[in-house]
């Protein structure tokens, strides 16, 4: 029994080791699946990975880093174009490595790429991502617009039916 014990110990520090590795390879950004280890008698070991249908991690990261007034601004005075990090970082009140932390997070959801020449870092705004979080929103105000249609529509149906009354 302590053999039994000792092994699935091992087997899950094994496994455990592996997703935390995998999770680096895949970037610091949110991980996509959660294993769960499971120990059976006889030394059986599952791995049972868990994963959400229809995850969409760009649509999650670009409103992630939107969630922050400072990369809002950012990307508004990115909006009229490409600055070097020294500019961009100047109209707000915090040190340079809180600053990249901001286009780290920026550049990591394809809101933003930078590109180095020499001393400089410049940034440039990527629109295509921007147009798929206008486009996810332009969706849900149809349909919440659709709903409130059928909502007023049914309340002034009712009021009709109670003046008919």
């Amino acid at each position: 029994m302590v053999k039994l014990i000792i092994s699935c110990m091992t087997r899950i520090a094994f496994i455990r080791k592996r997703t935390s590795a995998m999770s680096q390879q895949v970037g610091s950004g949110p991980i996509l699946f959660a294993p769960s280890v499971f120990c059976f008698p006889y030394g059986e070991l599952f791995v049972i990975v868990y994963h959400m249908e229809h995850y969409n991690l760009t649509l999650d990261t670009a409103f992630h880093a939107l969630a922050d007034p400072t990369r809002r601004a950012v990307i508004n005075r990115l909006a009229e174009g490409d600055a070097p990090v020294k500019k961009l970082a100047e109209p707000f009140d915090m040190g340079l490595p809180a600053f990249l932390k901001h286009l780290r997070v920026l550049e990591q959801s394809g809101l933003i790429t930078t590109q180095k020449c020499g001393r400089v870092r410049t940034c440039r705004l990527q629109p295509k991502r921007l147009s798929e979080a206008e486009a996810w929103l332009s969706e849900q105000r149809e349909l919440w617009r659709a709903g409130a249609d059928r909502l007023a529509a049914y309340v002034e149906n009712q009021m009709t039916e109670d003046d008919d009354e």
